[in-house]
């Protein structure tokens, strides 16, 4: 059986500064995604009290855990918060991921989808969107995947596809935490 693996999460910016660095998340192996989601080629990552680096150099850690999902070809990710009051997910608008070795990067173009556990959604930070948008001179394709990136994203919500589905993000948090657990025995 494989093991989960260490990976490092990195978003830039467009103008290619570092934007955030979430230090120590986990891989999950592929044999352990579901079908629907080895189908789409996700690449799923857990993490709980990670430490995340701004790019000022300041580091605070995480303080829920989180399961997140980074979609090939897909022009967002979505990071699940295990919170008491359920499932919270917080969507970054974003660059199709690219993983190199144990290193995930992606542009975040700012633009976020909140979904609160109780099924609401909203769209936040157009206005630092448009900000960035302006300051670093996105080209028209940019501006058009990021579109379409925010219109896939809120479908896939509003149809609860994959991966908004709060039974599959516990399991996978709970699978990884019984075997870092019986690691640490």
């Amino acid at each position: 059986m494989e093991h989960y693996r260490h990976c490092v999460i990195k978003s830039f910016k467009h103008n290619g500064h570092l934007h955030r660095t979430w230090q120590q998340n986990w891989l999950v192996p592929d044999e352990l995604l579901t079908p629907e989601h080895r189908a789409e080629s996700m690449t799923v990552l857990i993490n709980r009290q990670t430490p995340i680096q701004e790019s000022d150099g300041k580091i605070w850690i995480s303080r829920v855990p989180a399961v997140s999902f980074f979609i090939p070809g897909q022009w967002f990710n979505v990071v699940a918060l295990l919170e008491e009051g359920g499932v919270r997910y917080y969507c970054n608008v974003a660059s199709p991921p690219y993983l190199q070795g144990d290193v995930l990067t992606y542009i975040d173009y700012d633009l976020d989808v909140i979904r609160t556990a109780d099924g609401e959604r909203f769209v936040v930070d157009q206005d630092e969107y448009d900000m960035h948008k302006a300051a670093y001179h996105y080209p028209k394709m940019v501006d058009e995947k990021v579109r379409e990136g925010l219109d896939a994203l809120l479908l896939r919500i509003d149809q609860e596809q994959a991966p908004f589905h709060e039974q599959v993000v516990t399991q996978y948090f709970e699978e990884w935490f019984k075997q870092i657990d019986e690691v640490n025995e």
